[in-house]
């Protein structure tokens, strides 16, 4: 047992690092769903929605589930009936670091998916604007955000950490789907709440 009790230490340190695999229930939401998935709402998803959010490591990174993942979230946020600008894994019911988010700051507007993503610092000035919430169905609220942030992520091609900055509406998104990340919702920064028309 004295033997035994090192490497088991040893092994225990190398996992502090480790990233968990998709789950079970991960991969269900995934393969099941259909191509607009069900979005996670208060009060009911309250649970997930309130759950910090943790990494894909590579293996996640390059699997199908993650492809799929990324097809379904964009397919769900631009769908008329939701119909947003951004969209966060934990309102799909996934608790990983993944956001799709509509890049307004570049050519043609596109959607695009980040994964692993961190907002690593705020700039520039607080701006107070509306915000809704496809989690938050029915709401609005007057949310202060910066008008600069820097952000990091994992390049989906080559797996090296990617950082940029990011101005203006765009970077609102960021903030607001990256707070998702963090089990944040805006109705937590709000200045005030109203019934959207």
């Amino acid at each position: 047992m004295k033997k035994a009790f090192p490497i088991l230490l040893f092994a225990m340190a190398l996992c502090l690092g480790c990233r968990p695999a998709w789950t079970a229930k991960e991969r269900q939401i995934i393969r099941t769903s259909d191509s607009l998935m069900y979005v996670t709402t208060l009060p009911q998803d309250s649970a997930i929605l309130r759950t910090p959010s943790v990494d894909l490591g590579k293996k996640e990174l390059e699997s199908e589930e993650l492809a799929t993942l990324l097809a379904k979230m964009l397919h769900t946020v631009t769908d008329p009936s939701e119909d947003g600008v951004g969209i966060a894994a934990p309102q799909v019911g996934i608790n990983r670091r993944i956001v799709m988010v509509q890049r307004f700051d570049k050519p043609g507007e596109p959607f695009e998916g980040y994964v692993n993503i961190r907002v690593d610092s705020l700039a520039g000035e607080l701006v107070l604007g509306r915000e809704g919430c496809l989690s938050v169905p029915g709401m609005r609220g007057l949310v202060k955000r910066h008008s600069r942030i820097g952000i990091s992520y994992t390049d989906l091609t080559t797996y090296e950490r990617v950082s940029e900055e990011v101005e203006g509406f765009t970077a609102v998104i960021f903030q607001h789907e990256c707070d998702h990340l963090d089990g944040i919702l805006y109705i937590d920064k709000a200045d005030s709440l109203f019934v959207s028309d």
